[in-house]
């Protein structure tokens, strides 16, 4: 037990002390906070304005719409509305838009009983030479002049009540598995997740690979056992990632509540469904994620000699790791399906699929017990041949294993 406590330290301490893990670490964090005050960043650069507020100048100079636009300059979030009743030449409108004092600029004019849209912008957005003035723009402009020319028939509430009747909307799902949880959180976790999992899980081959060349070896060799060794080393590289992992989550949740209009922030993401038993599934298939994984590292990292090699042979368990994870991101779409539950059962996509069957409401607890006992199954089976091949490599280091000898050396101990 010493010993292992003693690998375990010795691997948690050269995992924080690099200088790649560190800085990796704050560029993930300052991006974080970053990415919180965007809002904010873009507010500063539009002088006050909010970004993505188009200013639109509405000329109305025959008053066509007698007055009734004036309502639209208080109505839409996404346009700033500015109606005038006055004409305006076309070098006008080109100066204001020039001086930004507009983005764009509708004129209307009627012929009869048409009634002409002359749309002015900067630059049009043009898709196989058409351009088109904003469709919801038409529609306010379209019920605008609708509502006005009702209101001169004199019609009673009634009439106007059976003109322009309220809709109101309802679903209902006849899966009583259905999903109920915000997506967008889903998909931020699920990104975040996947990086502590396989960012760890990759460095146990590194660090594996770099003490079977260095001098470490011996002293380790001859002082523990090889299961000691690699137990050791994968369980401190783990409580580094999910102590990376902690720091990621807590500063999101702190760069959220302070930086961010709470009213925007509950649109965005909903944590209506976030609680203690949601996070302990979280840890709880973190670390059965990170097991698999990094077992399947280490025994990658235990077959090559150099540490230059990491990189190409680490190739077949990345793409395990990522078939896992687009698994997952699959079957998120359609949370009910039958898809959805096979990912939560595969071990290489249940780390990523449980804790957000879990978030969106569609995780049943027979499903959950037999991705667990499938997991841990599957951990112990690949530690067992990780550290069979890992307790040869330390013998042989220097020398390349195949495929071949890997298979031939399970066989062999298992024969034995």
């Amino acid at each position: 037990m010493r010993d292992f406590i003693t690998v375990m330290k010795f691997s948690i301490k050269e995992m924080i002390t690099k200088k790649s893990f560190i800085i990796s670490t704050i560029i993930i964090l300052v991006l974080i906070v970053l990415a919180f005050n965007v809002p904010n960043i873009l507010n500063k650069f539009s002088d006050g304005e909010d970004f993505g507020t188009e200013k639109m100048l509405i000329i109305d100079s025959d008053n066509i719409f007698e007055g009734n636009l004036k309502a639209l300059e208080a109505s839409d979030e996404w346009y700033k509305f500015e109606v005038k009743n006055e004409n305006y030449s076309d070098e006008q409108i080109k100066e204001k838009i020039e001086n930004e004092e507009i983005d764009s600029c509708i004129k209307i004019t009627k012929n009869k009983n048409n009634i002409n849209l002359e749309y002015t912008v900067e630059s049009l957005n043009t898709f196989v030479g058409m351009a088109e003035i904003p469709e919801d723009v038409i529609q306010m402009l379209t019920e605008a002049y609708k509502n006005m020319q009702i209101m001169k028939l004199n019609l009673s509430e009634e009439e106007l009540a059976s003109i322009n009747p309220q809709f109101e909307f309802s679903f209902k799902e006849t899966n009583e598995n259905s999903a109920s949880g915000q997506i967008g959180l889903v998909m931020i976790l699920s990104i975040i997740l996947f990086y502590a999992i396989f960012f760890c899980a990759n460095k146990v081959a590194t660090s594996v690979t770099t003490e079977k060349t260095s001098k470490i070896m011996e002293t380790l060799v001859t002082s523990t056992s090889p299961s000691t060794i690699i137990m050791g080393k994968t369980i401190g590289i783990g409580i580094v990632g999910l102590i990376q992992l902690i720091l990621i989550i807590v500063t999101g949740i702190v760069s959220a509540n302070l930086f961010m209009d709470k009213e925007v922030l509950n649109n965005l993401i909903d944590l209506s469904n976030v609680n203690i038993g949601l996070g302990l599934i979280t840890l709880l298939y973190f670390l059965i994620g990170y097991f698999i994984f990094a077992f399947i590292f280490a025994l990658t990292g235990s077959a090559i000699a150099r540490p230059e090699d990491v990189q190409s042979a680490s190739a077949p368990a990345s793409i395990l790791a990522v078939f896992g994870f687009y698994i997952a991101y699959f079957a998120m779409m359609n949370p009910a399906s039958e898809m959805n539950t096979f990912a939560n059962i595969l071990p290489l996509s249940a780390p990523f699929s449980v804790p957000f069957s879990m978030l969106l409401g569609t995780a049943k607890f027979s499903v959950i017990a037999i991705s667990i006992l499938v997991s841990v199954i599957t951990i112990a089976l690949i530690a067992k041949i990780s550290i069979k091949v890992y307790s040869s490599a330390i013998l042989n280091y220097g020398s390349k294993m195949s495929v071949k000898d890997i298979f031939n050396l399970i066989k062999r101990k298992e024969n034995n």
